[in-house]
């Protein structure tokens, strides 16, 4: 008689969570995971159902990962949407830490020239036509923007790009891209413009007073003392 479970399935709002035991041994865990799947209940043409893997701290191989998704699979109603672990490798430590760091640059960067970075980005100079330069995360350009800019290249919907003088030739932030307009009013009197994507999955420029209230978080005041 088995007296601790390896598998344990929950009935969840959003579908099924499977909660895998970190301490047995990887092929117990496999074995008792067809078993339990094999009890489950369905029909072939039932409705997909979304199951979450929560492996605590047992680091899964990618090979791994996918062998207990092909075993998920074979259950024709279940899909995998995510595999959560308490556990990273180094690798993915450090890119985690360089994607929160901001990275600052005095520079001008000219036609054909990429500047990228892995985090934020602060540039200290202005971005001429032709030049581009990209971010993991947010971008504020102390300068004027004239040439591409992309925030978010890795998929963080929530950057922004912040400029001086935003008069680019293309604006990207994530998956979306936003074109230049026909033309600028060069008489108008320019202010920092921030860029975002709305509800509405469209970049739109705004007033740089508007980003406290649609990014809260994007503050990272530490120590010292502010006032006003």
């Amino acid at each position: 008689m088995k007296t601790q479970q390896n598998v344990m399935i929950k009935g969840t709002k959003s579908g099924l969570s499977l909660l895998l035991n970190d301490r047995c041994s990887y092929e117990g865990l496999l074995q008792e995971l067809g078993e339990k799947l094999f009890e489950l209940q369905g029909s072939e043409d039932s409705q997909l159902i979304s199951v979450r893997i929560l492996t605590g701290n047992r680091y899964l191989t990618a090979e791994q990962q996918e062998e207990l998704k092909e075993i998920i699979r074979q259950k024709k109603n279940l899909i995998v949407e995510e595999i959560e672990s308490n556990v990273i490798t180094k690798a993915e430590a450090q890119m985690m830490v360089e994607s929160q760091e901001v990275t600052s640059v005095a520079a001008i960067v000219r036609s054909g020239q990429v500047l990228e970075v892995p985090g934020d980005l602060l540039l200290v100079g202005d971005v001429n036509p032709g030049g581009t330069v990209r971010a993991g995360g947010n971008i504020f350009i102390m300068g004027a923007l004239k040439g591409v800019a992309h925030a978010g290249y890795t998929g963080r919907n929530e950057s922004v790009i912040v400029a001086s003088f935003m008069t680019p030739s293309q604006l990207r932030i994530s998956d979306c891209i936003s074109r230049a307009p026909d033309h600028y009013d060069q008489e108008a009197d320019h202010q920092t413009e921030c860029a975002y994507i709305d509800q509405n999955e469209q970049i739109i420029i705004d007033n740089l007073q508007v980003l406290k209230h649609l990014r809260p978080n994007i503050t990272r005041f530490k120590g010292g003392h502010y006032y006003g």
